[in-house]
């Protein structure tokens, strides 16, 4: 498996038009990476899998969160304690739907990957409540 030390910091923006993206991601991936969507709990790709390897953007293949940090948090949707290294993601202030929440974005496209939230397990204490449909496992 690898380390979050194997991944450097991400260099540049990547940015596309939006007709760039909806030709390379499917409709599903496109609302939710690109247009701030969210999948329905427990249908998403990924909620359930076991398998090791590293989840990276599906817009832009950057490395974001490692298996080895995925947990069932029984919210429906894959969690992590951790990001692979703390510059693959940037987090900002959510306040859509009459709440306040913690947006998890690629810091690399800019995609819209999930949320954040303080009730997560040790050691972080974190959950990276995180879309299957931004996702893309590269199985070990």
């Amino acid at each position: 498996m690898a380390d979050r030390a194997d991944f450097p910091m991400a260099t540049g923006k990547l940015t596309k038009s939006e007709d760039e993206w909806r030709q390379q991601l499917t409709p599903e991936q496109f609302a939710v990476a690109r247009q701030g969507g969210t999948e329905r709990a427990f249908t998403g790709e990924y909620n359930d899998e076991k398998a090791a390897g590293i989840y990276s953007c599906v817009c832009c293949d950057t490395p974001l969160f490692g298996s080895t940090t995925k947990y069932d948090s029984g919210s429906g949707w894959p969690s992590f304690f951790r990001p692979i290294s703390d510059d693959a993601v940037i987090t900002e202030t959510d306040s859509k739907f009459g709440m306040t929440r913690t947006e998890v974005k690629c810091a690399t496209c800019d995609a819209h990957l999930g949320h954040v939230f303080p009730d997560g397990p040790q050691p972080t204490g974190l959950r990276y409540c995180m879309n299957s449909a931004s996702l893309d496992l590269e199985a070990e």
